[in-house]
């Protein structure tokens, strides 16, 4: 039996620091853990809703990327945002030792540690994205700008195919 809306570590850090937010939960199919499936699902353009990732550098370490779930991560564009010669995706198996947090349920907020974090530039201007509540099902959707602050991220050109068509 439910006991209410779903209070997730995220959501109790972004009050802690009054970061106004609203959340959406949705039915999870473990058939289709993706992320355009679950805008699908809330009715939400996939545009607006962001999938967390998270790469290790060859010198700097971790660094955590956010991109609209239907886009995929260009690794040069992400190491050239991260300063480093080159990224690679962390190893699924890896995930919840780094982050604490599970596939499908991976925020760029109330991570283990504070990790480097880059938005997709798209987000800057939009009025509010959708990232993960920190739990498969459940997302918190803020002003861009509010949660680059928070986790002190930068916004950057991280996705395939954009600087690509113009040329």
């Amino acid at each position: 039996m439910s006991k209410g809306p779903v209070k997730t570590n995220v959501m109790r850090q972004l009050d802690r620091k009054k970061i106004p937010y609203r959340t959406a939960e949705y039915e999870v199919d473990e058939s289709d853990l993706s992320g355009v499936h679950a805008a699908a699902v809330m009715g939400v353009d996939p545009a607006m809703l962001f999938k967390t990732l998270v790469a290790k550098g060859e010198h700097r370490g971790y660094c955590v990327f956010c991109i609209p779930v239907a886009e995929e991560l260009d690794l040069k564009k992400c190491a050239h945002a991260a300063g480093d010669k080159r990224v690679e995706m962390l190893p699924l198996k890896d995930l919840t030792a780094v982050t604490g947090y599970v596939r499908g349920g991976c925020s760029p907020v109330g991570m283990k540690k504070a990790v480097p974090t880059y938005i997709h530039e798209s987000a800057e201007s939009l009025p509010e994205i959708g990232v993960s509540a920190g739990q498969r099902g459940v997302q918190v959707f803020l002003n861009p700008k509010d949660l680059a602050g928070f986790v002190r991220a930068g916004f950057a050109d991280l996705i395939r195919g954009e600087s690509e068509e113009e040329s």
